[in-house]
């Protein structure tokens, strides 16, 4: 594999070194929140105490209870959802391989900090790959990546960096000229259907890359039917056979992570525009739920994500129109825009699936930073105004910072997703297509 550059091995040793330290200090800033003296469920005194006001807060560390990870049920073939939409019994609410990361993070713990530190160990490899990769496309606009407050506040936040590691080895795969072309993407649908097995957003990127795919045309033919059809077909065929033995065991307990997000309200804990958007119109409280409001969401945000995905692949089609080349990496980073965006949950480790896309394009660093800034104020001041509300103290400051910080992320996501379609990669990538348009000087560098 090679790009227009060679990244030397000092900037590469950089970007990893760096992505190291970073998710060490993340582990440490997480690990504030767990250790003795424990509970006799094995959670730490000082995780309900310190979670929101110290800013260490953890899904890890949270769902150590109430998911099974602590009698180290193997995930979803005893569990459930309730009616009220609540999981038992070893079903965890993320896709099958996430479940299997977080049992695998429970063998041989007996608290949650034990759990917290299992995780990591099993996460930052892929944290890790994913610096190497980036450098290797990108040389040093990896720091983007390696060297910024995301992965300090993220890394183990959740089960994120393998997924982003799928999305990233994907693109990665297509730059290796000497796999023949139909090869390569077949091989970058089934790390994609991998992902979605892990946390779903890598699958949407299946779409725009069959349309890669068949507009390269193949054998004096204008349009490669069969390849496109083939590198469908192993996405799919992977999802089936991951989920299927889930599914087959037990159903309730394998469709029941899907049931759980589905049923979840667009509340206080979700960020999203359609609670600080929508909700003030139906009059509730910040802490209470509506259902009419539920309602309406649950049918407005899979609309609009589906709208922004066909707006996307418009948009690229007119690219392949105008230059003869689908930009199937652009499109691909404009729906994510989309699906952050438009989703009813925003969850502040999201920033790490982007990441990668702000390090391959040539988005203007002012636009970079302004993100940046909005999200550690968004992943900060959360917890904070959770604190505030929590202890019955003046909220006010800290909704103002979590507000703004959200509407941030809301105008930046829609400048991002038709900068991504207009700005060319940072450096083009061996085995793709050469872009035809130039880079634009008000918006790249």
């Amino acid at each position: 594999m090679r790009t227009d550059r060679k990244t030397s091995a000092s900037i590469l040793t950089l970007v990893v070194g760096l992505c190291g330290l970073a998710m060490t200090l993340g582990y440490f800033n997480k690990a504030r929140c767990a250790g003795a003296p424990f509970a006799p469920d094995g959670r730490s005194l000082a995780f309900d105490v310190d979670k929101n006001v110290r800013v260490c807060y953890s899904d890890i560390q949270l769902l150590w209870l109430g998911r099974g990870i602590d009698q180290h049920l193997f995930p979803f073939v005893t569990g459930g959802i309730t009616p009220e939409g609540f999981l038992y019994g070893g079903t965890v609410e993320y896709p099958v391989l996430s479940g299997i990361l977080m049992w695998l993070g429970g063998i041989g713990s007996h608290n949650d900090a034990e759990f917290l530190l299992h995780s990591a160990l099993i996460l930052a490899p892929f944290g890790l790959l994913t610096a190497w990769m980036l450098g290797r496309m990108s040389g040093a606009y990896a720091l983007i990546w390696s060297a910024t407050p995301p992965l300090v506040l993220y890394a183990f936040h959740n089960w994120e960096l393998p997924v982003v590691a799928t999305s990233v080895g994907a693109i990665f795969v297509m730059t290796f000229e000497r796999i023949p072309f139909r090869t390569r993407a077949i091989l970058a649908s089934i790390i994609l259907a991998i992902g979605f097995c892990l946390k779903l957003y890598p699958g949407i990127f299946v779409l725009p890359l069959l349309a890669y795919v068949l507009t390269r045309g193949r054998d004096g033919k204008k349009y490669d039917v069969r390849g496109a059809l083939m590198t469908a077909g192993a996405a799919v065929a992977t999802v089936v056979l991951v989920n299927l033995p889930f599914a087959l065991i037990s159903y309730d307990g394998w469709r029941a992570s899907f049931s759980f997000q589905e049923k979840r309200s667009a509340d206080i804990t979700t960020n999203s525009l359609w609670f600080w958007g929508l909700r003030p119109f139906y009059g509730f409280g910040v802490r209470e739920l509506n259902a009419d409001y539920d309602a309406l969401v649950s049918i407005l945000s899979p609309l609009m994500i589906l709208l922004s995905f066909a707006l996307a692949m418009y948009l690229g089609w007119r690219r392949f129109v105008r230059d003869g080349y689908f930009p199937w990496i652009a499109v691909s980073a404009a729906m994510l825009c989309g699906f952050i965006l438009l989703h009813k949950v925003n969850s502040p480790q999201y920033t790490l699936w982007l990441l990668p896309f702000l390090v391959l394009f040539q988005i203007r660093w002012f636009w970079i930073a302004a993100y940046l800034v909005a999200d550690a104020a968004l992943g900060i001041g959360i917890f904070r105004y959770f604190y505030q509300l929590d202890m019955n103290l003046d909220p006010s400051k800290y909704e103002a910072v979590v507000q703004a910080s959200v509407w941030g992320h809301v105008v930046l996501l829609a400048v991002f997703f038709f900068l991504f379609l207009r700005v060319p990669l940072r450096y083009p990538l061996a085995g793709m297509a050469v872009e035809k348009i130039p880079p634009i000087p008000e918006l790249s560098r």
